[in-house]
């Protein structure tokens, strides 16, 4: 089965780097909060997408949702992090 840590690891990769393309020059940011739902479990060897998308891009903070499926279209996992701008 697909580690949970994994997925997290995965969903915090993701909205680190959306943040980072939408960082004013000179800024840099870290992950202050993240909340992660655990919907189905994926076997061992299958291929999951991950999908980040904006939820809020503000000047001092930025929201990002990913979604994890299956490759066949079943939600795995949902993860709303916000990432501060330093």
């Amino acid at each position: 089965m697909l580690h949970g840590g994994a997925a997290m690891a995965l969903a915090d990769t993701l909205g680190a780097m959306a943040t980072l393309v939408n960082l004013p020059e000179g800024a840099a940011t870290t992950t202050i909060e993240s909340k992660t739902n655990f919907i189905s479990a994926t076997p061992a060897g299958a291929k999951v997408i991950a999908e980040c998308t904006p939820v809020h891009r503000g000047n001092r903070t930025m929201v990002w949702q990913t979604r994890i499926t299956t490759v066949e279209g079943r939600l795995v996992a949902l993860v709303t992090q916000t990432q501060i701008v330093l």
